[in-house]
């Protein structure tokens, strides 16, 4: 139901319990709550479960999922629950190689391109983390039943281990999965592309260690489309489509699982079953994202095919993108508005990852042998001409919409709405990647001190945004004396990201993602100003 006459009448002016409740408990929910707790705001996550669910669902994350993973406080744990997912090999179905690219294991956001991960493990990363920050609590076996958004505040009502209860809070954010409460709740409209495949997936133990060459594969087989990837350390996937005429009830069955195992040597003698399910593969977005007090993330929010892998990349892009926003309206240093960029800005790169991965869908799953043999012409002449890619990167759409350095006529300016790398740098004695020595937030690199770049009213409104300028060096610069805290570029990630953009200085958002560059001290005055009149104006909505 979408709301109860326990929750429907007045707000109470008794204090929020949290300054954001947070509707489920599954990776996205509990990046969402860690990020937004690490900025020391009041977080309850709210889950219906009384238990984490034990099996896996996704497999991997990219690298720019990786370094949110770590921004949310388990980078030092990846090696724990994941492992570089080395390479990625695509064969038609007489073993034809169609298609190869290898995994970089250090990438552009520092992380590797992509990790083959074993979900059980990651979440009980992510809940072990939770449990360090005292701002943050978890209450499990809690549903949440009805919903109302009073205008200054969310109320909730729940049925738990001790019965009804309620909770309020400034702000909600649903991330409540494909079946969606809160997405119920609020009438968020959605977008179904009526894109639909069934898959058997199996997720095996092996009784004995295995080298798999390649380490992730995709057969192209118009008899039977079919899966074999790493599901992090330990942990195997096979994946097998439904071809059109099988019976569902038939095709999820036990013995059927094994039969299509055997296809890759798996047996029951060397190797567990430990879940196998039959998934109906989906495309779709809900229309708008916030409502009122009211958003939602990952799966609430969109659902697409596996085949790009950024079904939970997504999610954990949606954390990173609306964790900072809700910071700083509940901090006062932006207003309401700004969430509303959180729709236009994470829809549109929603939208590009799902058309990607249905086109990869329509390659994959092609079931008619004529157009599988013309398929296979086609990628087989592309790779011997060289025109593949062989290396994996994301592919994941630069920001065009939202909260970016733009021209008179509103579009960005390059290279606002790119990815910001991430490289090496050393300062006062502390080595790693650049989140690890400087920390999250909003940066300005330049190659020149900030102080000679601007007057004493910008280099404060920077102080009032909470801008932390970062002067960069290269590697083998020299210490000058009274100028200690200069970044040393140990990779030239930084200075070449500058020189590629003709730029004296760069603003970097806390998502990563470039809000502008300026060229000289005119032009970065400019952009400060637009900032602080962009937050100020999106202070007025």
């Amino acid at each position: 139901m979408n709301d109860s006459s326990a929750v429907t009448g007045p707000a109470q002016d008794a204090p929020a319990e949290a300054d954001v409740l947070v509707v489920g408990a599954g990776p996205v929910g509990l990046v969402t709550a860690l990020l937004l707790a690490r900025q020391d705001l009041r977080v309850i996550v709210l889950e219906r479960w009384p238990q984490p669910y034990p099996m896996p669902r996704a497999v991997s994350f990219d690298g720019e999922s990786a370094r949110i993973l770590a921004a949310a406080g388990v980078g030092d744990l990846v090696d724990e629950f994941g492992e570089s997912s080395r390479d990625y090999t695509w064969r038609n179905g007489e073993g034809a190689l169609l298609f190869h690219v290898d995994v970089a294991d250090v990438g552009r956001s520092g992380w590797p391109d992509s990790t083959s991960m074993y979900q059980p493990a990651l979440e009980a990363a992510l809940a072990a983390r939770a449990e360090t920050l005292p701002g943050l609590r978890i209450l499990r076996g809690h549903e949440v039943v009805a919903l109302a958004d009073h205008g200054d505040r969310v109320r909730v009502g729940t049925v738990g281990p001790d019965g009804p209860g309620e909770f309020t809070a400034p702000w909600l954010v649903g991330c409540d999965g494909a079946n969606s409460f809160v997405r119920e709740a609020v009438h968020a409209g959605l977008k179904d592309y009526g894109f639909f495949n069934d898959w058997l997936t199996c997720d095996v133990v092996l009784h004995e260690p295995r080298e798999f060459h390649p380490n992730n594969l995709q057969v192209c087989d118009p008899l039977r489309p079919r899966t074999e990837v790493s599901a992090g350390p330990g942990h195997r996937r096979w994946e097998f489509m439904r071809i059109p005429g099988e019976s569902v009830d038939a095709f999820g069955r036990t013995e059927n699982a094994w039969k299509l195992l055997a296809l890759f040597g798996v047996t029951p003698g060397n190797a567990t079953l430990e879940r196998h399910a039959v998934y109906t593969f989906q495309a779709r977005y809900a229309t708008e994202w916030r409502i009122g007090r009211v958003l939602i993330a990952g799966d609430a929010a969109h659902l697409m095919p596996p085949f790009a892998g950024q079904g939970m990349c997504s999610g954990f892009r949606d954390a990173a993108n609306l964790a900072w926003k809700l910071g700083r309206v509940l901090r006062g240093t932006a207003g309401e508005a700004l969430l509303d960029t959180y729709t236009t800005e994470r829809r549109a790169h929603v939208q590009h990852a799902i058309g990607m991965s249905m086109d990869l869908g329509r390659i994959i799953c092609q079931t008619d042998p004529k157009a599988a043999r013309d398929r296979d012409a086609i990628m087989i002449a592309t790779r011997e001409r060289g025109l593949g890619r062989t290396s994996r990167e994301p592919a994941v759409q630069q920001l065009t919409e939202g909260l970016l350095h733009r021209d008179a006529e509103d579009r960005p300016i390059a290279p606002a709405g790119e990815l910001g790398p991430q490289g090496r740098v050393a300062r006062d004695g502390a080595k790693g990647r650049f989140d690890e020595v400087v920390g999250p937030g909003f940066t300005l690199f330049s190659t020149v001190r900030v102080e000679e770049l601007l007057d004493a009213d910008r280099l404060r409104t920077l102080a009032d945004l909470g801008v932390r300028a970062v002067r960069l060096v290269p590697a083998g610069h020299a210490d000058v004396p009274g100028e200690a805290g200069a970044l040393r570029d140990l990779d030239g990630t930084y200075l070449s990201q500058l020189a590629s953009a003709g730029a004296t200085a760069l603003v970097v958002r806390p998502d990563f993602y470039v809000y502008g560059a300026a060229a000289d001290s005119v032009e970065l005055a400019l952009l400060v100003d637009e900032l602080s009149a962009r937050l100020a104006v999106a202070g007025t909505g």
